[in-house]
């Protein structure tokens, strides 16, 4: 796991429907981040169906569906 301050992170759930233009990243131990999908172009290609296609890997990576390329915790937080 993602180690930020003495504390284990992992990613719980994504949620693009809380602000246009942005991705909730869901943490395990309670936090939400929000990010710009423009941060990341892969995602901001996908439409909004494949966006709910998701995949979440021990609580470390995600990925979609439609997409190979694997994302980290570490994307999000840049730990």
């Amino acid at each position: 796991m993602c180690k930020f301050k003495d504390t284990k992170l992992g990613i719980k759930k994504l949620d693009f429907g809380l602000k246009r233009g942005a991705m909730a990243v869901f943490l395990t131990d309670g936090r939400e981040v929000i990010v710009p999908v423009a941060m990341f172009p892969e995602i901001k290609r996908l439409s909004v169906e494949q966006r709910k296609d998701y995949m979440i890997m021990d609580d470390q990576y995600f990925t979609f569906e439609a997409i190979s390329k694997i994302f980290s915790i570490k994307d999000i937080l840049h730990c």
